[in-house]
């Protein structure tokens, strides 16, 4: 099985995420989204399978600087485009399994899919 994770290496839930597979000797890739980007396909193939609602960080900085215009009526298209021109909207980490993802970090959801 090849194991992805999408994230932006300075972020902490990122570095959890991340020392947890190392202690686990899960291998996997790193793909840091705000120096390599993410492509277009990818995120619209992760809004339809996920919801574009659980991939957009509403939470964070970027998303709360954003004009108060831009934060209302957000809809796929529109989600897909800021997540595009901004990555650091995207939650994460984003957890690659090859036949599916999870978004975010909970152990307990991590270690049922990736059984010792």
């Amino acid at each position: 099985m090849s194991i992805s994770v999408y994230g932006i290496r300075n972020c902490d839930t990122v570095k959890k995420a991340r020392a947890w597979l190392d202690a686990r000797g899960v291998a996997y890739a790193f793909h840091d989204y705000r120096t390599a980007g993410i492509d277009e396909a990818r995120l619209q193939g992760w809004a339809r399978e996920l919801g574009w609602e659980r991939l957009l960080n509403r939470a964070g900085t970027t998303f709360r600087k954003l004009p108060e215009a831009d934060r209302q009526a957000i809809d796929e298209h529109k989600a897909v485009a800021l997540m595009l021109a901004q990555p650091s909207m995207i939650k994460r980490p984003v957890l690659d399994l090859g036949d599916r993802r999870l978004v975010g970090f909970r152990e307990a959801e991590w270690a049922e899919a990736l059984p010792a």
